[in-house]
């Protein structure tokens, strides 16, 4: 793929650690146990996650799902499962590479399919709605959660503000075009309508974001995600990303103080099936 959104779905080179690291705990944990606490109530069968990235809710699932139920977690990016393989916690859960969009399982393998915060990256969403819910049993359901708009994050938009004061005549829009770019919510149930669900849950859930300091968010915002590489193609000279990186946290440090920091961020968990 090229352009925007080709760039906007990869993740390699040390993107992947400092993903896992900083913006593990601050976004992808909390929403993490959400989904967690929603299938704990299967005792056996097959989980499947899509998107899973460093395999943070994989991490979860583990920990809550008894063992008669199989764990199979993939992402798209190779290195994304590289770095969740290497985690010794997850040797239980079966890690593979796979496109959500054609799903190298056949139909009806599992009884639920979860996907956190990756739908809004997939370039057809009605194509991969529908590949989940092929691969659901009857009765399955596919759970997955969507980022908010940037009002209701207020840590990633004073991160995005910060970019758009940095580089004025061209400001990164990684994070708002993609994980914040698609939360609306007729939207979301015209295309799980589109692909063939019957029934749609859509839960408004408000949790707390921390980092333990504003230079550890503004990492792992600018420097964990697609976003870096619009910094560095917008920053000159060799300490550009670097200095990206500070102004975000210096930005961070303005609006919540110089220790540990604390946000509230919102996102869509969404429950399909039938």
């Amino acid at each position: 793929m090229t352009g925007p959104a080709g760039g906007d779905i990869v993740f390699a080179g040390s993107i992947p650690a400092l993903y896992d690291r900083y913006l593990g705990p601050l976004l992808f944990a909390p929403y993490a146990r959400e989904l967690g606490e929603r299938l704990a109530d299967l005792k056996a069968g097959a989980v499947l996650e899509t998107a899973a990235g460093t395999g943070i809710v994989t991490e979860v699932l583990v920990d809550k799902l008894p063992a008669g139920v199989e764990i199979v977690a993939t992402d798209l990016n190779q290195a994304m499962v590289d770095h969740a393989a290497a985690k010794p916690a997850l040797a239980r859960a079966m890690l593979r590479q796979a496109d959500a969009l054609t799903l190298p399982f056949e139909a009806g393998r599992f009884d639920a399919v979860v996907c956190q915060f990756g739908a809004m990256f997939f370039p057809d969403r009605v194509a991969g709605y529908r590949e989940a819910r092929r691969v659901l049993k009857p009765g399955g359901r596919f759970l997955f959660a969507i980022w908010d708009s940037l009002d209701r994050n207020p840590m990633t938009r004073c991160v995005v503000d910060a970019m758009a004061r940095r580089f004025p005549t061209d400001p990164p829009r990684f994070l708002a075009r993609t994980p914040h770019g698609h939360s609306d919510r007729r939207t979301i149930r015209r295309e799980l309508a589109e692909a063939g669900y019957g029934t749609v849950e859509l839960n408004i859930v408000s949790l707390s974001s921390r980092a333990d300091s504003p230079r550890d968010a503004a990492i792992g915002l600018c420097q964990g995600t697609p976003m870096r590489g619009e910094i560095e193609a917008r920053a000159t000279g060799p300490n550009g990303l670097q200095a990206a990186t500070e102004a975000a946290a210096a930005a961070l440090a303005a609006e919540y103080g110089n220790g540990p920091i604390e946000a509230p961020m919102q996102a869509l968990v969404v429950v399909a099936s039938g």
